[in-house]
């Protein structure tokens, strides 16, 4: 029976590893020691890791730190990883050493090995995959070209999407009437396409809150090594490898304006999440909106009615439930609570090293993928295609005794109040009980009480 291991070896000694893995004996410590959770770093930060490595090998080779052929190998081996490929090489778990060296070590492994398997030429993870890095400014670095990435890439495009679809929906509410409510109770009317619109602004809003964080989420920690003084970097690494990244992908990366904050603390990593936060806070808004709205059919206020995406109940025949703004309010709450996490791990920033950066990290994307994903469910499965039930609407607003607000100014708020609570008692319109109750005409008062005027 063939070995289905082989022999490594690190700073400590020898270790065996899985014959076929591409991982060395460092990522191999990793596994066995931080056996916590079974999920490993997410992929958006594994392919950021490829982007920092091919970047630097880039610019290790121009400034002839590296043999030319090595750098090429490195780089592109790292490519590939950057690229989604070898996912499989990355187990780590999320919970491992503070700093993420067990990512770091684990990624500069793999691209060697990778490397070497294309060049044949030695490969040293070490001194030569992490060249004037350290795993204390790598991790940050990765932070924030990953987070950058993915609102660029999916938060951004989403949001625009539902505000778009939101507009959309609120063009075509134009002209319908309904009972405002305030404490869930009936108030004045407004016109639908207002509510509507004020998702949208919501929205608008935390669009540009992200665009304030971003700013300073593109200056990175590359270049300040292990505790921010830069020692066995060169001079000019950090320029060029900003410069490099932001060639790359396209994103104006650059330096940090202070090592010794980018590595100390994670304060940009807990604003970016506040943000991120707020988004999920005007979501579950928009969701429980929604939920109200399609409430029914019968006993409830059933103003919109959400298209029938699957049976509601194991027991009862017909039941159809909101199961999409339900199932968004729950991945914010999961984003809230991934915004206490990263505010915890944020203030772990204990004198020249945050050491809680691999759940920052892993936090920080799975909240902008929830979000993401949550956006475009609510805009495609829910917005697109809810129906206005009209009818509902206008017996709704006709029946609201809180029109009467409108003749405060004329027969004053206690008559006013009288005249409600008789409608509401009586299960009578407003006007017809303000026409016992006052000297003004009818004509008159289906000016004053026109819920179109009044919106």
């Amino acid at each position: 029976m063939a070995d289905k291991t082989r022999t490594e070896q690190d700073s400590l000694g020898e270790l065996k590893v899985p014959a076929d893995a591409a991982w060395g004996a460092q990522t191999q410590r990793a596994i066995e020691n931080f056996a916590i959770s079974g999920e490993p770093m997410p992929a958006a930060f594994i392919r950021a890791l490829g982007l920092i490595k091919a970047a630097a090998a880039r610019v290790n080779g121009s400034l002839q730190l590296l043999p030319a052929d090595i750098a090429d190998a490195i780089e592109q081996a790292a490519r590939r990883v950057a690229a989604g490929e070898h996912a499989e090489q990355f187990p780590v778990d999320i919970f491992q050493t503070g700093s993420g060296t067990s990512s770091n070590m684990n990624a500069n492994e793999v691209i060697a090995r990778l490397a070497m398997a294309d060049s044949s030429l030695d490969i040293h993870p070490n001194d030569h995959v992490n060249l004037g890095q350290s795993s204390n400014d790598v991790i940050p670095t990765a932070i924030h070209v990953s987070a950058v990435i993915a609102v660029e890439k999916q938060l951004r495009p989403a949001l625009t999407g539902l505000v778009e679809q939101l507009q959309r929906k609120a063009e075509a509410a134009a002209g319908h009437i309904k009972t405002g409510r305030t404490h869930l109770m009936d108030a004045m009317p407004v016109k639908l396409a207002d509510e509507i619109n004020a998702w949208a602004e919501q929205l608008r809003a935390g669009q540009q809150r992200l665009d304030s964080t971003l700013p300073r989420c593109l200056q990175l920690a590359q270049g300040g090594t292990a505790v921010g003084t830069g020692v066995n970097a060169h001079a000019e690494f950090a320029a060029r490898f900003a410069a490099q990244l932001a060639g790359d992908t396209g994103h104006p990366f650059t330096v940090s304006p202070n090592f010794f904050v980018s590595l100390a603390s994670q304060d940009t990593a807990v604003e970016l999440s506040g943000q991120l936060k707020v988004l999920a806070v005007s979501l579950m808004k928009i969701s429980n909106d929604l939920r109200w709205m399609n409430s029914g059919p019968l006993a409830g206020l059933g103003e919109i009615q959400l298209k029938a995406l699957q049976p509601g109940s194991s027991i009862m025949p017909g039941k159809v439930n909101p199961v999409i703004p339900e199932a968004v309010a729950m991945a914010c709450a999961q984003v809230i609570g991934n915004d206490l996490t990263i505010s915890v791990a944020g203030q772990s920033g204990n004198f020249q090293l945050n050491v809680m950066l691999p759940v920052i990290a892993a936090n920080l994307l799975h909240s902008i993928k929830l979000l993401a994903n949550s956006a475009a469910a609510l805009a495609q499965r829910c917005v697109a295609d809810f129906d206005i039930q009209d009818g509902n609407l206008r017996s709704q607003v006709a029946r609201n005794p809180i029109l009467v607000t409108a003749l405060n100014r004329l027969i004053g708020y206690d008559a006013a109040a009288r005249i409600a609570k008789t409608a509401y008692r009586e299960g009578r319109a407003v006007i017809d009980v303000a026409e016992e109750m006052t000297e003004l005409s009818r004509q008159e008062l289906e000016q004053l009480l026109d819920p179109g005027r009044l919106s």
